[in-house]
């Protein structure tokens, strides 16, 4: 299918490991220009040369610190002069720690607050004024299931994400008609990360195999496994298209039916 977004520019945080990967790999199939950003160098460089082999566009590596002003404003200035225009915006960011409510601190608060939250507000106000530029600009927030179903142990990742859907719906108001704003809300996906849990679970005993760990994780989804990394990248790939041009202020779970919530 032809998503009709040859030739554009997307940028995506926290896109050298991981679902922020998938959606790099999933734009830059489409032909576009793709701006990768991650803290490793090395980790950066790998993702760009990987990425610049599947389509016509060019994909560049930017390194920075989303929890940083100053990173994030350098990131979005160097890809719009990089290729001129910015027509996608992707947040993505890693997870915060597991821990309980009683086990955390004001520090793990804040921290998780500026990953989660304040990554997103910095960056969203900065490149709003390019993404308006265009014929029709998007943002997709990564989030997480959290922000649907409350996950044990996870309180850190189920109070702070909301903030972002919270933000997504404003902006996706405020922000219209020149850009749309949604958010995916994704379950257990197999990526890099996964596959270190599930290897650290054989070498531990607590799995035989790779595939019972795979197993083991699948327990409760309906379609009884764990999504694939690139399909997810299709459906943000799909969301920043003009093929969706009615779609705008939703926060789309991508989960396999493992929610429980009506809502």
């Amino acid at each position: 299918m032809d998503l009709k977004i040859n030739g554009n520019t997307a940028l995506i945080t926290a896109s050298s490991s991981g679902l922020g990967r998938s959606v790099a790999r999933a734009f830059a199939r489409e032909n576009l220009n793709v701006a990768v950003n991650g803290r490793n160098q090395e980790k950066l460089s790998e993702t760009a040369k990987e990425l610049n082999i599947l389509g016509s566009g060019k994909v560049i590596g930017i390194q920075g610190d989303i929890t940083k002003k100053a990173d994030i404003e350098n990131l979005v200035e160097r890809t719009y002069h990089e290729f001129g225009q910015l027509d996608h915006l992707v947040t993505s960011a890693g997870g915060p720690p597991s821990t309980t409510f009683m086990e955390t601190t004001d520090d793990d608060w804040y921290q998780s607050y500026d990953l989660l939250v304040m990554s997103v507000v910095r960056i969203v106000r900065v490149a709003s004024q390019y993404l308006k530029e265009g014929s029709g600009g998007t943002i997709v927030n990564i989030t997480s299931m959290s922000t649907k179903e409350a996950i044990e142990g996870l309180v850190l990742s189920n109070s702070v994400r909301m903030a972002v859907i919270g933000l997504m719906k404003t902006v996706s108001k405020e922000f219209g008609p020149e850009v749309r704003a949604n958010a995916v809300l994704p379950g257990p996906h197999e990526t890099s990360r996964m596959k270190d849990l599930i290897n650290a679970g054989v070498e531990q005993g607590r799995f035989e195999s790779y595939q019972e760990g795979l197993e083991s994780w699948s327990n409760g989804i309906p379609i009884e496994k764990i999504g694939e990394p690139d399909r997810l990248g299709d459906l943000v790939a799909f969301l920043s298209s003009p093929l969706s041009n009615y779609i705008n202020g939703a926060a789309i779970p991508i989960d396999g039916g493992k929610s429980r919530s009506n809502l």
